[in-house]
């Protein structure tokens, strides 16, 4: 994935794992997909050394120390103004998918990348079992409930060393965890830019006619049944005056749970059938997109398909707020930053 002309070192620590790294387009490029070598592999800290193939003195961590003082980074790793601090969600791939997005598209016609620090935990995934599949569609949904403390913890810790690693922007690229987002985002030192406000934000600014006389614009949301539990897209949309359409519970059952179970059986063209019909379900129903907010949907759909033109990622929504935020920034210098809200 990355070419000869660059040294990386690794150093492993006891506190969240990281990925930190400003990327030149002289020097490094990204490969056109992740292999899930490299997302088992990224399991300690990744820094960008300098031409010697040595890192810098402000980036070595001591290993003679505890724990917790390892943590406590006196320098911040990056110190640029339009740094962007990456909170790993439960699937470590979405991470990847939006990491690939944001080094691609931020860094096209000459320029150079944004600037990033990830921390991503994989473990989360055990303290919910079912996000590593889908949950239950018969509504049980406890377990989603009681872990909801130990889960913001996570990803609260995530956010405040991110921060102190000299994140100026945080995003969270996973749906599951915008379930939290209020509670992990709760006093933030930094903009926190929230994934579903930006998929309204960019439906909103394509002044969409509806499809039906009478009616508003309707946006169908397609996910897994934890993510259409928690209420999340759905309030994003509506306070945008959008009128939200859901699948079904038959659509789920027979349509959506068997696209996934298709997808972990690596049955790539039935999970792709499965999801056609979902949309389909959706389009019948006027609405004149659909998001596709789960991860298991990620890039299922070729670009030539003509179904993908009538779908939005909020992963690419968020990936494109991002670059703006950051460019924005980056032109500002140091100046004051306004929370998005």
């Amino acid at each position: 994935m990355f070419d000869g002309g660059m040294t990386m070192s690794f150093y492993s620590i006891n506190c969240p794992p990281i990925v930190s790294g400003i990327v030149n387009k002289n020097r490094t490029y990204y490969g056109p997909r992740f292999s899930q070598s490299m997302a088992i592999q990224i399991s300690s800290v990744l820094l960008q050394s300098n031409e010697g193939g040595k890192l810098p003195e402000s980036k070595k961590i001591s290993s003679s120390s505890t724990p917790l003082a390892r943590c406590r980074i006196s320098n911040p790793l990056l110190s640029q103004a339009n740094t962007v601090g990456i909170i790993g969600g439960v699937s470590v791939f979405s991470t990847l998918i939006f990491l690939e997005k944001l080094v691609w598209r931020s860094s096209r016609d000459g320029n150079e990348c944004v600037p990033f620090v990830v921390c991503s935990d994989p473990g989360m995934s055990r303290e919910l079992p079912f996000c590593s599949s889908y949950p239950p569609v018969n509504g049980n949904h406890s377990q989603f409930i009681s872990n909801s403390g130990i889960v913001v913890e996570n990803l609260r810790r995530k956010r405040e060393f991110l921060e102190k690693s000299g994140a100026k922007c945080i995003v969270m690229p996973c749906h599951i965890s915008h379930a939290w987002l209020v509670e992990v985002s709760d006093g933030c030192s930094v903009p926190f830019l929230d994934m579903g406000d930006c998929v309204a934000r960019e439906l909103k600014e394509a002044k969409m006619k509806p499809l039906e006389a009478g009616s508003d614009v309707r946006i169908g949301v397609l996910a897994s049944d934890a993510t259409l539990v928690a209420g999340f897209y759905q309030e994003k949309l509506q306070s945008q005056g959008f009128e939200v359409v859901l699948p079904d519970k038959a659509t789920l059952e027979h349509t959506v749970v068997p696209a996934i179970e298709a997808l972990n059986r690596k049955d790539m063209e039935g999970a792709r059938n499965l999801l056609r019909i979902a949309i389909h379900v959706l389009l019948v129903r006027a609405v004149n997109c659909v998001v596709l907010a789960s991860d298991e949907f990620h890039s299922l759909l070729p670009r030539h398909d003509p179904l993908h033109k009538k779908c939005i990622d909020p992963i690419d929504a968020l990936v494109r707020f991002t670059i703006k935020w950051s460019q924005s920034t980056e032109k500002v210098h140091k100046q004051p930053l306004k929370k998005l809200s």
